[in-house]
């Protein structure tokens, strides 16, 4: 009986142990935090005004253009050559003066540099002297015209006076042509005046005073170009010259102003394909009314579909992002809210490209950073 009768108490005092324990875990355990609502993939991403995290991104309005037939090729800017004067001495001497200096604006008949040459003084010489003897046989035909009138004279002898005239015209005109051509007319004693053919900039000299000039120099004493136009020359592969035709519309980007494309127009395409490359070589022309093309600068030429109608968007390589199959964009729909599209490339390019689907024209997309939001766009989607 005593056996059972503890038994039962230790039954009861455990009871009342454990009935106290789920009391005191109860009432003092914190409560577990509800689980996290998922975010839906396309929601927007939202973010204070004064977020730091904005301060990482850069937005952009994209504008509509026209597709390019194939990724840029690469050229390079060079002279208009139908606006471009290579300049060389005319006769032999040394330079005694120059007048202007690289990037001066000149006009045509413009005084460049002054020479002094023994040659063109012996020209000038030579057309002294034949003035001299044609002014002289002028007179003497007229005498024997006179005599012959009044038969004084054999008619053999007016006719040797009348041959003798002629030839002294000849000479003074062959010398009269001679400094004509060196543009020498108003200078006496060797002393040359080189001028300006044409209006433009000069864009290279290679003249200083003392220094001795040739007319067969190899390379030109100054180069004088107008920069308004200049051409933009590129070697493009055989399969995207065969699409190409005169009067198309292009796009030229330079390494000086990136982000920048400048239009022109196709102006001619080579007729042979080069053995070596397979490339044929075309001539694009590009209005430069502010000059800030120089020529030799590196460039990269895409040749516009059609007449150039706005019908893709280009976006620079930073702006995109894949996942999974897809190419995505983040557009800005307000302040700090950025919502993610999915977008179509027709043509992917070296550093941007172009999308025909997804986007509308003068929307704003974020071009740096967009891969940040998305590993935020993942984390709340999480």
């Amino acid at each position: 009986m005593k056996t059972l009768t503890y038994a039962a108490a230790c039954g009861v005092a455990c009871a009342a142990i454990g009935a106290a324990c789920w009391s005191w875990n109860a009432h003092s355990a914190p409560h577990a935090a509800p689980a996290p609502r998922a975010r839906s993939a396309d929601a927007p991403i939202v973010f204070a005004p004064d977020d730091p995290q904005l301060s990482y991104l850069k937005i952009a309005t994209v504008d509509a253009g026209a597709l390019p037939v194939a990724e840029p090729v690469a050229g390079r800017i060079a002279y208009d050559e139908t606006r471009t004067s290579r300049i060389a001495s005319p006769v032999l001497g040394r330079v005694t003066g120059q007048r202007v200096e690289i990037g001066d604006s000149v006009r045509a008949g413009d005084l460049l540099a002054e020479l002094d040459s023994p040659d063109l003084a012996a020209a000038q010489a030579d057309a002294r002297k034949a003035d001299a003897d044609e002014e002289r046989k002028r007179l003497a035909l007229a005498r024997a015209r006179m005599l012959l009138d009044a038969d004084v004279l054999a008619r053999k002898d007016f006719e040797n006076a009348d041959a003798d005239y002629r030839q002294a015209d000849a000479e003074a005109r062959r010398a009269r042509q001679r400094i004509a051509n060196l543009h020498a007319g108003s200078t006496v004693d060797g002393r040359f005046g080189l001028r300006a053919p044409i209006a433009g900039i000069v864009a290279d000299k290679q003249i200083n005073v003392g220094q001795e000039v040739r007319p067969d120099q190899a390379t030109p004493l100054l180069v004088i170009s107008d920069l308004r136009r200049v051409w933009a020359i590129a070697d493009v592969p055989e399969r995207v010259a065969a699409g190409l035709k005169r009067g198309q519309a292009v796009s030229v980007e330079t390494d000086a102003f990136p982000g920048q494309a400048m239009r022109g127009t196709l102006e001619r395409i080579g007729v042979a394909v080069d053995p070596v490359t397979r490339r044929v070589q075309v001539r694009c022309v590009l209005d430069n009314p502010d000059g800030r093309l120089k020529p030799d600068m590196f460039a990269r030429i895409a040749f516009l579909s059609g007449d150039g109608a706005a019908n893709a968007l280009a976006l620079p390589n930073s702006a995109l992002f894949t996942d999974g199959d897809d190419t995505y964009v983040y557009v800005q729909r307000a302040t700090g809210t950025f919502e993610k599209r999915r977008v179509h490339v027709a043509l992917g390019g070296q550093q941007r490209s172009f999308v025909d689907m997804g986007l509308q024209p003068h929307e704003r997309v974020v071009t740096e950073g967009a891969l940040l939001l998305n590993a935020e766009g993942a984390d709340h989607a999480g």
